[in-house]
């Protein structure tokens, strides 16, 4: 490959990166033909993009990115696929999901998720576990609305009673 060649791939992988909020290392040269089309579906109905790298392309890449990624770097072994997501947890549920199936591969190399670096695959119950930044603002609101729904219950409930109450003695009096 030409180096003109590389300097536009490694642009490209620069600008898959940017534009996903967190990515996976995976290893997925093990599969067949009949399991890699099975993962690249997963992946486009899950809404991930799934990209097979070249290792030395990628670290160049990550070096061309804000942050600090090297330890990232002892993961880029052997032939990687990048799994580039904006929902930290749903690569890593796709992931389980295969190993449920009692497939070896894909296997989790490294990942990159809410600007947290997680290595090995031992780490794929925790990143699986990760919540999105929609599911946090949905637990954040229902924390903030259940102390109103229970002075609104208590208020309504209190009010029946009353009214119960208020009837009650005006249909004694008649």
């Amino acid at each position: 490959m030409k180096k003109e060649d590389k300097a536009l791939v490694i642009e490209h992988i620069v600008d898959t990166l940017k534009s996903y909020n967190g990515f996976y290392l995976v290893e997925t040269a093990g599969l067949d033909a009949e399991k890699t089309s099975e993962l690249r579906r997963a992946c486009f109905n899950a809404d991930i993009k799934l990209v097979v790298v070249k290792n030395t392309l990628l670290h160049k890449a990550l070096e061309q990115l804000d942050g600090d990624y090297s330890e990232l770097y002892p993961a880029l072994k052997e032939s990687t696929s990048l799994m580039c997501t904006n929902v930290g947890n749903a690569p890593a549920k796709l992931l389980k999901d295969f190993v449920k199936k009692g497939d070896t591969l894909p296997l989790l190399k490294a990942a990159y998720v809410e600007e947290t670096v997680y290595v090995g695959a031992d780490q794929l119950d925790a990143l699986a576990s990760i919540k999105s930044k929609n599911e946090l603002i949905a637990d954040v609101i229902a924390l903030l609305q259940s102390p109103a729904k229970n002075v609104v219950s208590a208020l309504t409930s209190g009010g029946t009673k009353l009214h119960g109450i208020l009837e009650t003695l005006s249909n004694k009096e008649a």
